[in-house]
């Protein structure tokens, strides 16, 4: 029983992550169509500014979330105005195909830069950690997970509420009608693409305190991103956030059979933690 608790809390803690890095995912996907396989590249980036903000200015990653997601809303917008946005009306293989090419493109010049050696943030907190009962809680888990919930929350009231939001939102049901409203769809577009980069920076931060750093660590979190996005579909932040509990829990391990089925159970058992 104190597994199932431990691995149930585990899985809540892990799932804020994966949250973030889907909703960047699934943004760009819902509005433009556009299977973003370069997601895991601008992953990589925003742990890697995390990284160089910590061991060159001594800044916490937490504080340097702002930062990363103004630098990767920034190159995304650039790469999309100035790259994707010629072919944004192409079919889905087009884009798929020139998105990898930028992932490949990012992930080698991060190899030049940053070599292939694994490098990692090492906190005065980082091990850290308090008790409830049988269940040790991280606390460095813990405020990355209150950290996504704001990210989220944050989206989602932009999304809501925010006049460009409304122009996304109109934009993903009828592009045609939005552009008769006035909306420009061309720098839509490049404000959608921005944000997804963006949101993937700043999952990188997140990432790069629990995981090592090297420049294909993206790889595995788009293969989690498209899960996500097709279990809880691609239209509202509550929809996703109840897929990425399915995909959280489940870690391979070399625990007997009987243990790995407690810990599906204690997966599923809460997959709609938000």
């Amino acid at each position: 029983m104190q597994l199932f608790w431990q691995d149930l809390v585990n899985g809540l803690l892990a799932g804020g992550i994966f949250a973030v890095v889907a909703l960047g995912f699934s943004l760009v996907w819902g509005i433009m169509n556009i299977i973003n396989l370069a997601h895991g590249a601008f992953i990589m980036l925003g742990a890697y500014v995390a990284y160089v903000m910590f061991t060159a200015w001594h800044v916490d990653p937490f504080l340097s979330l702002p930062v990363a997601f103004v630098v990767l809303f920034a190159l995304g917008y650039a790469i999309q105005r100035y790259i994707i946005n010629f072919v944004v009306r192409a079919p889905i293989l087009t884009t798929f195909l020139l998105t990898f090419g930028l992932s490949l493109l990012v992930v080698n010049v991060a190899l030049l830069i940053f070599h292939g050696d694994i490098k990692g943030i090492e906190t005065s907190y980082s091990g850290s950690n308090f008790s409830i009962g049988s269940v040790t809680i991280a606390w460095v888990k813990l405020w990355t997970l209150v950290a996504a919930l704001a990210i989220t929350a944050l989206m989602q009231v932009f999304l809501t509420t925010s006049r460009t939001g409304r122009a996304i939102r109109a934009t993903a049901q009828d592009v045609d009608a939005a552009q008769l409203t006035g909306v420009r769809v061309a720098h839509l577009y490049a404000i959608v693409f921005a944000l997804g980069a963006g949101l993937a920076g700043a999952a990188g931060v997140l990432i790069s305190l629990s995981y090592s750093i090297e420049p294909t660590m993206g790889d595995p979190f788009v293969i989690t991103a498209f899960v996500v996005c097709v279990l809880g579909g691609l239209e509202a932040c509550r929809a996703r956030s109840w897929a990425v509990s399915s995909t959280a829990w489940w870690r391979p391990s070399g625990r007997s059979t009987s243990e790995r089925a407690c810990r599906m159970r204690s997966r599923w058992s809460c997959c709609s933690w938000f």
